[in-house]
């Protein structure tokens, strides 16, 4: 890094904790490093980071760049009409070249530069979506990444010291896992999927305003800044109804970029699987203590199709279970209070699950583990770390009969 020369190999650096971080960002205040850090998670997410001299200039990336960044605007600079942002026309030539490099950290400049917002108000948008990428690359857990030096990366508008930044999304993180949400993600969108059980349980005006809210097309960090909440309230708030079934997590796609000539928002990445249509109503649950282990099958599901359920409650998993009557189960081997040996064994004496197809999860996946866990009745075994490959593979393997007789009814 110090040398200026790009690393010629990406490092990975596992519970990417603030600890971590802290150490980490320390190093490159330390050498006053200004270039860009690329960080990527198992599933693919990208985000880059832009220093100058040891400090952070500004962070993109990850799963909705555009959509993260006009959230913001409209949060801190509610007197720009981000509905008109059509073309570049009224920025400098020089600044429309720059653009390409980082639209979103030109645009900002830019629009101080014209007096459209105050510095402090610019100040407080990078605060907020730097802040979010963070916590992003928190919930990642694990990252690998790339550093590229450079001594012309842009114009310095607003700094910030990594340390703050890091304990601010601490003190975030800590209050997304106090909320019992730490296996959802902020950026996906709440819809209602079960309309007339939902409006059984709540009086006709909660639930109008619950239908107008949770359409499907705002995410949590959305609905978070139209109802001037904190994101883990609002999430908590609707975590009831998530867990009784009345009200699922969808992935969205990002805002296309605002300006014309520039380049497209990225997507996220493409997974190994069958097509959503196919698959399209098989629910799929993993029971397992971890949140991160739930959180990463869930995404490695819900974006090739598949309805998802997370049971990180040992103890409550079979009655879970018997209410949703998954179609598939992955069944992590190593838990408190039981192990995944006595729920297999329990859930093949229930005739709903006489069949059911149950894939048992562990880190250890040595032969009398294999051995004991067929003797139970498991399906099969996949180990630990999971990577979305071989999930989908043993899915498509084990439900591969249902998708084959949802097509021929559909033919």
């Amino acid at each position: 890094m110090a040398n200026g020369k790009t690393s010629p190999d990406h490092i990975s650096i596992t519970e990417f904790n603030a600890s971590k971080q802290v150490q980490f960002f320390d190093g490159l205040r330390t050498i006053r490093f200004s270039g860009q850090l690329s960080l990527k998670s198992p599933l693919g997410s990208v985000w880059t980071f832009y220093f100058y001299l040891g400090r952070i200039l500004y962070a993109t990336g990850g799963t909705h760049p555009v959509r993260r960044w006009m959230r913001n605007l409209t949060a801190y600079c509610p007197q720009l009409d981000v509905a008109q942002f059509k073309s570049m026309s009224d920025l400098a030539s020089p600044a429309i070249e720059a653009m390409k490099v980082c639209w979103e950290y030109q645009a900002l400049c830019s629009w101080v530069d014209q007096q459209k917002f105050t510095r402090e108000q610019a100040s407080k948008v990078v605060w907020s979506i730097v802040s979010e990428v963070l916590f992003d690359v928190t919930q990642a857990n694990e990252i690998i990444y790339l550093v590229e030096s450079s001594n012309s990366v842009f114009t310095p508008l607003i700094l910030f010291d990594a340390e703050r930044l890091i304990a601010d999304v601490q003190q975030k993180w800590q209050l997304w896992q106090q909320a019992k949400v730490a296996d959802r993600s902020p950026n996906q969108a709440p819809i209602i999927q079960q309309p007339e059980r939902l409006q059984q349980q709540i009086s006709a005006a909660s639930y109008q305003t619950l239908a107008t809210l949770l359409n499907g097309k705002r995410t949590l960090r959305d609905l978070a800044v139209k109802r001037q909440r904190d994101v883990a309230e609002v999430t908590r708030s609707l975590l009831p109804y998530i867990q009784a079934g009345f009200v699922k997590l969808v992935d969205v796609p990002d805002f296309p970029v605002p300006f014309a000539g520039l380049p497209t928002a990225a997507t996220p990445i493409s997974t190994v699987g069958a097509s959503t249509t196919a698959m399209e109503g098989l629910l799929v649950a993993c029971v397992d203590d971890s949140p991160a282990v739930c959180r990463v099958m869930e995404t490695i599901l819900t974006q090739s199709g598949y309805r998802f359920i997370g049971v990180q409650d040992s103890l409550r998993a079979i009655a879970t279970l018997l209410i949703r009557k998954p179609d598939l189960i992955f069944l992590d081997l190593v838990m408190p209070n039981t192990n995944g040996y006595e729920i297999c064994s329990q859930l093949r004496k229930v005739s709903a699950f006489r069949d059911t197809p149950i894939v048992i999860l562990t880190g250890n996946d040595g032969i009398v583990d294999r051995v004991r866990a067929k003797m139970v009745g498991a399906s099969d075994f996949l180990g630990k770390p999971v990577n979305a490959e071989t999930v989908l593979a043993v899915a498509h393997k084990h439900l591969k009969h249902l998708q084959q007789n949802s097509s021929l009814i559909v033919g």
